[in-house]
Protein backbone atom coordinates (compact mmCIF):
# COMPACT_ATOMS: atom_id res chain seq x y z
CA UNK A 1 0.00 0.00 0.00
CA UNK A 2 1.62 3.15 -1.19
CA UNK A 3 0.79 6.69 -0.77
CA UNK A 4 -0.72 8.19 -3.86
CA UNK A 5 -0.66 12.04 -4.80
CA UNK A 6 -2.02 14.25 -7.04
CA UNK A 7 -0.97 17.87 -7.80
CA UNK A 8 -1.78 20.63 -9.91
CA UNK A 9 -1.36 24.79 -10.75
CA UNK A 10 -2.27 27.37 -12.28
CA UNK A 11 -1.14 30.72 -12.61
CA UNK A 12 -3.97 32.79 -11.94
CA UNK A 13 -3.91 37.10 -12.83
CA UNK A 14 -5.26 38.69 -9.29
CA UNK A 15 -4.03 39.13 -5.95
CA UNK A 16 -2.84 36.23 -4.49
CA UNK A 17 -4.81 37.37 -1.28
CA UNK A 18 -8.17 37.64 -3.11
CA UNK A 19 -7.67 34.29 -4.29
CA UNK A 20 -6.32 32.86 -0.66
CA UNK A 21 -9.96 34.72 0.05
CA UNK A 22 -12.20 32.91 -2.88
CA UNK A 23 -10.84 29.70 -1.58
CA UNK A 24 -11.18 29.78 2.08
CA UNK A 25 -14.42 31.02 1.62
CA UNK A 26 -16.60 27.77 1.83
CA UNK A 27 -20.04 29.62 2.47
CA UNK A 28 -19.55 31.42 -1.09
CA UNK A 29 -17.28 31.24 -3.27
CA UNK A 30 -16.45 27.73 -3.38
CA UNK A 31 -19.23 26.30 -3.56
CA UNK A 32 -19.04 27.82 -7.34
CA UNK A 33 -15.86 26.33 -8.26
CA UNK A 34 -16.71 22.92 -7.98
CA UNK A 35 -17.45 21.08 -11.08
CA UNK A 36 -19.90 17.95 -11.47
CA UNK A 37 -17.74 15.73 -10.00
CA UNK A 38 -18.70 17.13 -6.50
CA UNK A 39 -22.21 16.56 -4.91
CA UNK A 40 -23.87 17.57 -1.75
CA UNK A 41 -21.89 20.09 -0.69
CA UNK A 42 -22.25 21.30 2.90
CA UNK A 43 -20.76 23.62 5.22
CA UNK A 44 -20.91 22.36 8.62
CA UNK A 45 -19.27 24.25 10.92
CA UNK A 46 -17.58 27.56 10.29
CA UNK A 47 -17.30 28.33 6.60
CA UNK A 48 -14.05 30.84 6.25
CA UNK A 49 -10.69 29.22 6.20
CA UNK A 50 -9.35 28.26 9.76
CA UNK A 51 -12.08 26.06 11.77
CA UNK A 52 -14.20 25.31 8.63
CA UNK A 53 -16.35 21.10 8.66
CA UNK A 54 -17.09 20.72 5.07
CA UNK A 55 -18.77 17.96 3.46
CA UNK A 56 -19.42 16.73 -0.19
CA UNK A 57 -19.13 13.53 -2.62
CA UNK A 58 -16.30 13.36 -4.72
CA UNK A 59 -17.32 11.35 -7.85
CA UNK A 60 -13.52 10.74 -9.17
CA UNK A 61 -14.57 7.55 -11.38
CA UNK A 62 -18.14 6.32 -12.98
CA UNK A 63 -17.81 3.98 -10.48
CA UNK A 64 -15.82 5.39 -7.79
CA UNK A 65 -17.66 7.94 -5.32
CA UNK A 66 -16.04 9.18 -2.12
CA UNK A 67 -17.60 10.42 0.84
CA UNK A 68 -15.71 13.31 2.39
CA UNK A 69 -15.68 15.04 5.53
CA UNK A 70 -13.06 17.63 5.92
CA UNK A 71 -11.31 19.82 8.67
CA UNK A 72 -9.75 22.75 7.35
CA UNK A 73 -6.53 24.24 8.87
CA UNK A 74 -4.27 26.98 7.98
CA UNK A 75 -1.04 26.20 9.11
CA UNK A 76 0.88 28.55 7.48
CA UNK A 77 -0.08 32.08 5.42
CA UNK A 78 -1.83 31.43 2.06
CA UNK A 79 -2.12 28.03 2.72
CA UNK A 80 -5.54 25.79 3.56
CA UNK A 81 -5.64 21.94 4.37
CA UNK A 82 -8.23 19.44 4.41
CA UNK A 83 -8.07 16.23 6.12
CA UNK A 84 -10.86 13.86 5.44
CA UNK A 85 -12.25 12.71 8.65
CA UNK A 86 -13.51 9.64 6.79
CA UNK A 87 -10.08 8.71 4.99
CA UNK A 88 -6.23 9.14 4.33
CA UNK A 89 -7.10 11.90 2.12
CA UNK A 90 -5.42 15.37 2.29
CA UNK A 91 -5.47 18.22 -0.17
CA UNK A 92 -3.51 21.03 0.45
CA UNK A 93 -4.05 24.62 -1.17
CA UNK A 94 -1.35 27.05 -1.32
CA UNK A 95 -1.52 30.63 -2.99
CA UNK A 96 2.03 32.19 -3.64
CA UNK A 97 2.59 35.45 -5.71
CA UNK A 98 3.83 35.21 -9.09
CA UNK A 99 4.79 38.48 -10.44
CA UNK A 100 2.85 41.55 -10.35
CA UNK A 101 -0.91 41.22 -9.90
CA UNK A 102 -0.61 37.24 -9.99
CA UNK A 103 -0.90 34.30 -7.91
CA UNK A 104 0.18 30.49 -8.27
CA UNK A 105 -2.46 28.42 -6.50
CA UNK A 106 -1.34 24.67 -6.47
CA UNK A 107 -3.46 22.12 -5.13
CA UNK A 108 -1.59 18.60 -3.99
CA UNK A 109 -4.31 15.78 -2.65
CA UNK A 110 -2.47 12.79 -1.16
CA UNK A 111 -4.01 9.44 0.49
CA UNK A 112 -2.79 5.79 1.13
CA UNK A 113 -3.48 3.65 -1.91
CA UNK A 114 -4.94 0.28 -1.86
CA UNK A 115 -2.16 -2.75 -2.34
CA UNK A 116 -2.04 -5.03 -5.03
CA UNK A 117 -3.45 -4.80 -8.63
CA UNK A 118 -6.11 -2.39 -7.42
CA UNK A 119 -3.43 -0.32 -6.10
CA UNK A 120 -1.09 -0.35 -9.46
CA UNK A 121 -4.13 1.03 -11.46
CA UNK A 122 -5.19 3.35 -8.54
CA UNK A 123 -1.40 4.81 -8.35
CA UNK A 124 -1.18 4.93 -12.16
CA UNK A 125 -4.88 6.64 -13.20
CA UNK A 126 -6.13 8.43 -10.04
CA UNK A 127 -3.51 11.31 -10.09
CA UNK A 128 -4.64 12.21 -13.50
CA UNK A 129 -8.44 11.68 -13.17
CA UNK A 130 -7.88 13.82 -9.86
CA UNK A 131 -5.51 16.43 -11.57
CA UNK A 132 -8.43 17.36 -14.44
CA UNK A 133 -10.71 17.02 -12.04
CA UNK A 134 -8.77 20.41 -9.44
CA UNK A 135 -7.79 21.77 -13.28
CA UNK A 136 -11.63 22.54 -13.49
CA UNK A 137 -11.62 23.92 -10.34
CA UNK A 138 -8.81 26.30 -10.85
CA UNK A 139 -9.94 27.57 -14.10
CA UNK A 140 -13.34 28.39 -12.26
CA UNK A 141 -11.15 30.14 -9.26
CA UNK A 142 -9.55 32.10 -12.22
CA UNK A 143 -12.77 33.24 -13.57
CA UNK A 144 -14.20 34.45 -10.43
CA UNK A 145 -11.38 36.59 -8.89
CA UNK A 146 -10.02 37.57 -12.56
CA UNK A 147 -13.20 39.22 -12.96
Amino acid sequence: MGQVEATTERIIAADPEEVFDALADYTGTRAKLLPEHFSEYEVREGGDGEGTLVHWKLQATSKRVRDCLLEVTEPTTGQLVEKDRNSSMVTTWTVTPAGEGKARAVVSTVWNGAGGIGGFFERTFAPKGLGRIYDAVLAKLAAEVEK
